[in-house]
């Protein structure tokens, strides 16, 4: 009985490699659903509805967006990691959702570096201190000797465990800043008021002040990527300003749950590279700030794992807990 049941088991294993095998090897054969774990309309609907199109192109089956929002993300990033790890559900991870979320939730419904393979790094823009024009201070330098001096007279727009937030925090902690947060539930509302000069300024992404700093109803006054950004060639970075190795980017890539096989995320891989070699589809994210990388997955997965260790250090430094 015994001899039957191992021939059985052998039998039934001898049939199920081939076919998965060839199940892979055939991928995509059926439409592809990309998780977008906010609602549509946003920068991050925008990402992944480009690497949809991207990925459409190259490997032919179409890929789609299902926007899942809620929970700053965490509702749809919560759902694709309990996917079945096929590669018929894959995920646009980011900043909030992948890294600082683990700073402020220790133990949430999913952990980023355990129940996902990182597939391809799309692009990053960096965060961008701005001021309302009639702020005294014209540089970054003196906005520093600015708010040295008046401790814990200048506030901010603050969007809760957003990467504006964070960035925030950590240049309170390198520089030695005394700033006051006023809470906002979205950066549009939040900006909208430093453009009105209600709140005097806050970091927030590229994309989003881009317009009001080329009509001059905002100011920059420092970006925080390693390097000057194209479109704010004027404006320096925090580490030329007097805090070397002072990064704090925004970023978009795809993500898979854990144990997708190596073949898919190969090809997914690929794929990424290609779509966003194309020199028309990477200006489109460059006329807006971004850099694109369309990186590989071990790079992707390492700068994961180093965002996550770096914003739950900033975060529990600075003892911020969410209501």
């Amino acid at each position: 009985m015994k001899k039957r049941h191992f021939l059985t088991a052998a039998l039934v294993l001898a049939t199920a490699l081939p076919m998965a095998v060839q199940a892979q090897a055939d991928y995509p054969n059926k439409p592809v659903k990309i998780i977008v774990p906010f609602p549509a309309g946003g920068t991050s609907d925008i990402m992944g509805r480009m690497i949809a199109e991207g990925l459409s192109k190259q490997l032919k089956p179409p890929f789609v967006v299902d926007n899942k929002g809620g929970a700053g993300g965490a509702i749809g990033t919560d759902q694709a990691a309990k996917a079945p790890a096929d590669g018929y559900t894959l995920l646009l991870s980011g900043i909030g959702s992948n890294a600082i979320i683990h700073g402020f939730t220790p133990k949430p419904s999913y952990d980023s570096a355990r129940d996902f393979v990182h597939i391809s790094q799309l692009a990053a823009g960096p965060n961008v201190l701005v001021v309302h024009p009639d702020f005294p201070a014209k540089t970054f330098k003196e906005f520093v000797a600015w708010v040295k001096a008046n401790p814990g007279k200048f506030s901010y727009g603050q969007v809760n465990a957003s990467s504006g937030h964070v960035t925030t925090e950590y240049l309170k902690q390198v520089a030695g800043l005394d700033m006051v947060g006023i809470p906002y539930k979205g950066g549009a509302p939040a900006l909208n008021d430093v453009v009105a000069n209600q709140i005097p300024g806050m970091f927030t992404n590229q994309d989003a002040v881009l317009p009001f700093v080329k009509t001059g109803k905002l100011r920059a006054l420092v970006v925080t990527s390693a390097e000057r950004n194209p479109l704010y060639p004027d404006v320096p970075t925090v580490a030329e300003s007097g805090y070397p190795g002072f990064t704090a980017v925004s970023w978009t890539g795809l993500s898979a749950p854990k144990g997708t096989p190596k073949p898919i995320v190969d090809k997914l891989e690929a794929a990424m590279v290609a779509a966003f070699g194309d020199p028309a589809v990477r200006a489109k994210l460059e006329g807006n700030g971004f850099v694109v990388l369309a990186s590989k997955s071990p790079e992707f997965t390492k700068f994961v794992n180093d965002e996550i260790n770096r914003w739950s250090k900033v975060v529990q430094t600075a003892g911020i807990k969410l209501d």
